[in-house]
């Protein structure tokens, strides 16, 4: 390909693909790309996909017409969970020239040079997801104020809904070394607070464990000091060269009391947990193939709370899974009314092919889905907002960054409450405490 080589990116679906994509990014860099803000002039277009949901599927084909559109010549190069899952779908939209799966994504570098300048018609490398074993470094680093560290990749769960195992292979995980080492350099480098990602971020250590620079597996014979998400952690809140951590997201039977009773007395790990739920009905949960009852979710968060009142907890939900009565909906919603939580992620249920929930027999209607996910919604307002009023007038550190108003920053405090703050630039990327006030709450 003739120069100047320029690649534009664009992310669709979680932290962990934002990591990713700012791996592949840096990965052109040092061979010489040129990364474009925008994708009007680049050569290449990559885009990475999610496919949690029917929507995040129509996404990836509104993103592929609108850089065409403005960019008729570039080259549409895209991976990412849809690419794994239905290859062939994608590299039949008009204007895919090639799909790499989630073997592929990685070594993107060797397919380019088949991209000639000329549009081509989509050409697929994927390889079986069982054939994935290798766990990739990943992180991101935009604004060197915050970066989305990957320390785990794939599933071992069989939730009868998801299709994310089919799309990023078993369950596998860095070093807790290699962890360090990543952590340690970002902090060199100015980033302030670290979001460990992962699929099944709780599972660090229980699945394929896998050095990413060797490039060899590990199976077995791991370290009793290094085997899990606890020891991870513990080895991470004494890396100085970071100020803060974040979990971004676990699973309440892999959120142990042994985790909660570290992090409330850390001084690195901030009071944050995200903890899906998925339904408040037992008879859901099981229909999920969730492994906890909701009863040991309460647990958590009670646990949560007992001994970091000021912690922040945030949930997903699943709305109108195949089966949902008006009846089973009514006490997932008492449910999680019921919980001291901060806010919830609400998802409406879509059919995904190939799993289980999709062949269940009893479809609860699209309007009524909708209509539940607003409910929820309102729920979701009302929690953020008591929980943000339960702090006015206490003073917690900021980690402040550029603010969406001129002349403003902004950013998060510890527990994970945005604030807006009258501080000049030479501020960003400091942390500061301020005193939360109403004119400074930030709702959305």
């Amino acid at each position: 390909m003739g120069s100047p080589r320029t690649v534009a990116f664009h992310t669709l679906g979680c932290k962990l693909n934002f990591s990713e994509t700012s791996s592949l990014q840096r990965m052109f860099e040092d061979q010489g790309y040129e990364v474009a803000e925008a994708y009007d002039h680049a050569n290449i277009f990559v885009l990475n996909t999610c496919s949690v949901t029917d929507f995040a599927d129509r996404k990836c084909r509104k993103y592929v017409r609108r850089v065409l559109r403005k960019n008729p010549d570039a080259c549409v190069v895209v991976t990412g969970c849809y690419a794994q899952l239905k290859p062939a779908e994608i590299a039949e939209i008009e204007g895919v020239d090639m799909v790499l799966g989630a073997a592929e994504k990685f070594r993107m570098l060797d397919f380019i040079d088949q991209l000639d300048g000329a549009k081509s018609k989509g050409m697929v490398h994927t390889s079986e997801i069982g054939e994935i074993t290798t766990f990739n470094n990943a992180f991101s680093f935009g604004d060197r104020t915050r970066s989305f560290l990957k320390v785990q990749d794939g599933c071992d769960y069989s939730c009868s809904f998801c299709t994310i195992p089919q799309a990023r292979g078993r369950s596998r995980s860095d070093t807790v070394d290699q962890v360090v080492v990543n952590a340690q350099q970002l902090g060199k480098s100015g980033v302030r607070e670290i979001v460990l990602t992962g699929v099944n971020l709780g599972d660090f250590g229980n699945g394929r464990e896998v050095h990413a620079l060797a490039g060899f597996s590990v199976k077995g014979n791991r370290s009793k000091k290094e085997n899990l998400f606890i020891d991870l952690i513990r080895q991470l809140d004494q890396v100085k060269e970071v100020d803060r951590f974040r979990i971004s997201s676990i699973e309440p039977n892999l959120c142990t009391e042994e985790i909660i009773d570290f992090v409330a007395q850390s001084n690195r790990f901030m009071p944050h947990f995200h903890m899906p739920l998925q339904s408040g009905n037992n008879k859901q949960l099981a229909d999920m193939r969730r492994r906890y009852r909701r009863e040991l979710y309460a647990d958590r968060v009670a646990r949560i709370k007992a001994v970091m009142p000021h912690a922040c907890i945030g949930v997903d939900v699943i709305v109108g899974f195949p089966g949902e009565t008006d009846e089973d909906f009514l006490e997932s919603r008492q449910f999680i009314e019921s919980l001291d939580i901060s806010y919830l992620h609400v998802f409406t249920y879509s059919e995904r092919a190939n799993t289980p929930a999709a062949t269940m027999d009893v479809k609860v209607d699209m309007n009524k889905r909708r209509k539940r996910n607003e409910i929820l919604r309102s729920v979701s307002d009302q929690k953020k907002r008591k929980f943000y009023q339960d702090h006015i007038g206490e003073i917690r550190p900021v980690l402040l960054e550029p603010g969406k108003k001129s002349g403003q920053l902004s950013g998060w405090t510890d527990n994970y409450i945005r604030l807006n703050a009258d501080e000049n630039d030479e501020s960003v990327n400091t942390i500061k405490d301020v005193e939360i006030q109403v004119d400074l709450l930030e709702y959305c």
